[in-house]
């Protein structure tokens, strides 16, 4: 896997001291078992996986050297490069501007762009229109394009059944710049409708079943179809795609219910079932399956209470969150700054989308154990930084650094 140039003050000698040893440890990553810092008063339970992912550090290291390489000239975010604020001011301290807010609206008129300007396009990608305007105004997107490789896959293989008369079914948040920028991108080669969870499929299925007045998917469906769609058409054969920070456990099964429900409507045998129903499981991307997976690893352990860490409108980070939450009282957090006193933790709620205060969420035994996990967006200095503020809380904790060694020499002692 590529290495690629991410500043330092996103780096981690904790975090990164952790990942080497399970990496070397494990090369194959068979294995989703957490880490384990134990302080004897307390114990921290890392998820085998988290934090930067491949597409956000590719985002990243194009971003930071377009503007070292670029001085002098004007720079610009399309929108928010990543979902974590933290980088995103960081950018913005550098001098760089945002045209537009995540729901897409502008907030500097492209007509004020030039073709000396530079206009960096975000590892979520962007829609096709907005493309094409940039382009107008003589903006050259090439070279400073950070679309994540596992979109732009979900892209290829969006075309690629559309070329074989697929209908496109996109999993994902109708709202989200992924999804805003696969619609577009597929929606050019095949007929393309959005469901943003199960219920929707469900209910798009009533269409294909034909127990539901045809009529009235253009309602129920409204801006989640493209243009076009002819609803006693375009449902005979599909195929199932993702927005890539989607649950993958959703997205298939999402995408077996629509495989079965296709079999039925048409009363497939196996060996027919590929004239219906187009298999997609390829786009599921790696990094976004792992920190899931290393979740619901993480969830087999005993603890009092996770912390999860990341942007609040990360769509990869709530997922996270939604899987703690099912096991054990969860704190979304942004930073070590969520973490007011030993009594008192502000964070995230994703349900109500707003802030709040809870009290007494630490325990009292010992010792206390919390799970800690972040977003593909989220650098490794942040989760430190959450560490060291945690430890704070415990003053008869052992020091953190005799914690990490005897970690380490446990997995030198179990490497092959």
């Amino acid at each position: 896997m590529k290495k690629f140039n991410v500043p330092l003050i996103y780096r981690s000698r904790i975090i990164t001291t952790i990942k080497n040893s399970r990496r070397a440890a494990d090369k194959l990553k068979k294995d989703f078992t957490p880490s384990v810092l134990d302080l004897g008063a307390l114990q921290i339970i890392l998820a085998r996986h988290f934090g930067f992912c491949y597409g956000v550090e590719n985002a990243i290291e194009i971003a930071f050297k377009t503007v070292d390489e670029n001085q002098g000239k004007r720079i610009f975010l399309l929108s928010e490069m990543i979902h974590n604020p933290h980088v995103n001011e960081d950018l913005k301290d550098r001098g760089v501007k945002f045209l537009m807010d995540t729901s897409g609206n502008e907030l500097i008129p492209f007509s004020s762009l030039n073709a000396d300007d530079i206009v960096i396009i975000p590892a979520f990608g962007t829609t096709l229109q907005i493309s094409k305007r940039l382009k107008d105004v003589g903006v050259k997107l090439e070279a400073y394009n950070t679309t994540c490789p596992f979109v732009q896959k979900v892209w290829n293989r969006a075309e690629a059944i559309a070329k074989k008369n697929y209908t496109v079914i996109i999993h994902g948040k109708p709202r989200h710049e992924e999804t805003r920028a696969t619609f577009s991108n597929s929606e050019v080669n095949a007929p393309t409708v959005i469901v943003k969870d199960m219920a929707e499929a469900i209910e798009l299925s009533k269409y294909i079943l034909g127990e539901y007045p045809l009529q009235k998917f253009y309602d129920q469906f409204a801006g989640q179809y493209s243009e076009g769609f002819k609803i006693e058409n375009d449902l005979g054969r599909i195929g199932v795609v993702n927005q890539t920070t989607m649950l993958a456990s959703d997205t298939q099964g999402i995408s077996d219910f629509l495989k079965s429900v296709m079999i039925k409507k048409y009363a497939l045998n196996d060996k027919e079932v590929e004239e219906r129903f187009a298999d997609t499981r390829d786009t599921l991307c790696y990094a976004t399956n792992e920190n899931q997976d290393a979740v619901y690893s993480l969830l087999n352990v005993e603890a009092d209470l996770a912390l999860v860490i990341g942007g609040y409108n990360s769509s990869n980070t709530s997922h996270l969150v939604e899987l703690c939450e099912e096991k054990l009282p969860t704190y979304f957090i942004c930073s070590k700054d969520e973490l007011l006193s030993e009594n008192e933790v502000r964070h995230f709620d994703l349900h109500k989308k707003e802030l709040k205060i809870t009290t007494g969420y630490l325990p009292q035994k010992r010792p206390a154990k919390i799970m800690i996990t972040s977003g593909a967006s989220c650098p490794d200095a942040l989760v430190e930084e959450v560490i060291e503020k945690l430890i704070q809380f415990y003053p008869d904790a052992n020091p953190l650094d005799d914690a990490l060694q005897k970690m380490v020499a446990n997995y030198q002692e179990n490497t092959p």
